[in-house]
């Protein structure tokens, strides 16, 4: 079984608005109070780890008695918010995160809500959601027949734009394919990769950057505003509807690349690199954020492996940049200003193509 999600908009009624931020509030609440539990025992018993995992979890259900407007909301709503939890402390307790933090006002609003009883539904212009009814949806693609529905995530962005995320699950069996077209990409700070293949590169236009000067007139507007007023609020849209358009131009861009290179290839190869330790150490911050390396690998990924293809991820030490792709010599050093590889050899070629072929043939000997 595989699962696959669907994004859509939703335009709920004004009573609906005032029941989502009802909602979200609620949901906001209950995690900060199970959290606020978690963090005295954690406190309590620092030093003795097996005695906090041991200790009963927490439920919705305790806090019901003494803030009886929690039943007013969707109760699975509240029991996601115990699990979404409850993986924050398996992830701290393995390492992989740190200690959960409290939500605030400002966090992302949403919450998620599981299919019972036929209680979720897609008719004709609407969904049918708990305690919502029906909720007017802009559906721009048909859900196939065979996806059955799991759940659904509620979101508010900043602009107050409200949507919707469908989980599904469906019988999934990718054919297998013959690994005969292979490609490597070398990440680039300017263009976002570049291709083994002729050298070709992304041309990745930096939305960010195109917008920075704009936005930086906008938000000087903004800190002159008085904080909560009337012209603040407008501003701050303003400043909102400008960052989620330049969110939503790099994430078209991405799906367009992605989609090109998962039909023309049936193996591509790049290096699993650390995006939050190269912004911190080389500060790059706002290039590798505006360039969003991450989120095009995973788009990448799961275009690849629904058509039975394959995305390898190869050592982040290897030297792909120190060494030649014409006779193999591996240099000693090689600094970032030098952006054309000379060797020994006589060869002399761009850096990021260079490196980009050096990945291809690792991958390859990956794959053998």
């Amino acid at each position: 079984m595989a699962n696959k999600a669907y994004k859509f908009r939703l335009y709920p009624t004004q009573e609906q608005e005032y029941f989502l931020a009802k909602t979200f509030g609620c949901v906001r609440f209950v995690y900060n109070k199970m959290l606020a539990e978690r963090k005295e025992m954690y406190e309590q018993f620092k030093d003795d780890k097996e005695t906090i995992k041991k200790q009963p979890f927490p439920t919705p259900a305790k806090y019901k008695d003494e803030f009886v407007w929690l039943k007013e909301v969707d109760s699975l709503a509240l029991a996601n918010a115990q699990l979404n939890l409850q993986k924050a402390y398996k992830n701290f307790f393995s390492g992989r995160a740190e200690f959960p933090k409290f939500k605030n006002r400002k966090a992302r609003q949403s919450y998620t809500t599981n299919v019972v009883n036929g209680n979720i539904m897609l008719l004709d212009g609407y969904i049918k959601l708990p305690k919502l009814k029906l909720v007017k949806i802009k559906q721009h693609r048909k859900i196939p027949s065979h996806h059955i529905i799991k759940s659904c995530t509620i979101s508010r962005t900043k602009t107050g734009k409200y949507y919707v995320s469908i989980l599904t699950k469906y019988e999934h069996k990718p054919p297998q394919k013959e690994v005969q077209a292979v490609v490597g990409l070398d990440f680039s700070m300017k263009v976002l990769f570049v291709e083994s293949e002729e050298g070709k590169t992304a041309n990745y236009p930096r939305f960010y950057r195109q917008a920075l000067e704009k936005l930086a007139k906008e938000q000087r507007i903004l800190s002159r505003r008085k904080k909560s007023s009337n012209r603040w609020h407008k501003q701050r849209l303003k400043v909102a509807k400008l960052h989620e358009r330049i969110a939503n131009q790099r994430k078209d861009f991405l799906h367009k690349e992605s989609h090109k290179l998962a039909k023309q290839y049936d193996c591509v190869v790049i290096e699993d690199l650390n995006m939050k330790g190269m912004s911190q150490a080389l500060n790059f911050g706002k290039s590798v954020a505006d360039n969003a390396w991450g989120m095009f690998t995973t788009l990448l990924k799961y275009k690849l492996e629904e058509q039975g293809k394959k995305l390898i991820k190869i050592d982040k030490w290897f030297p792909s940049s120190r060494t030649c792709s014409c006779c193999g010599q591996v240099k000693e050093s090689l600094s970032l200003s030098e952006r054309t590889f000379h060797c020994d050899c006589g060869s002399v070629v761009d850096r990021d193509w260079n490196a980009s072929i050096n990945i291809k043939r690792e991958g390859l000997r990956r794959l053998a």
